[in-house]
């Protein structure tokens, strides 16, 4: 009883660090390096940190989607003879 309820931890624990590790890659922060500190904290204090950083994530994330801008509109460089 006692080793499956520990198996079962150390699943949940794995599951939930690896979220926050692929959360934290994939969401856009207000500040460049906050996903470093977070992902460090993360990496360092698997359990506490991602706890952390779903409860605080809200405050550090921004919530515009990226903005796609092509310039097709390139202007060709003319040779004179």
């Amino acid at each position: 009883m006692e080793t499956t309820l520990i198996i079962g931890f150390v699943i949940l624990t794995v599951i939930l660090w690896t979220w926050a590790i692929l959360d934290i890659i994939k969401s856009k922060f207000k500040s460049p390096t906050m996903n470093i500190i977070w992902l460090l904290g993360v990496l360092f204090f698997p359990v506490l940190g991602s706890i952390f950083y779903f409860q605080l994530r809200k405050k550090f994330v921004t919530k515009e989607k990226r903005k796609f801008q092509p310039n097709f509109n390139r202007t060709e460089l003319k040779t004179t003879k």
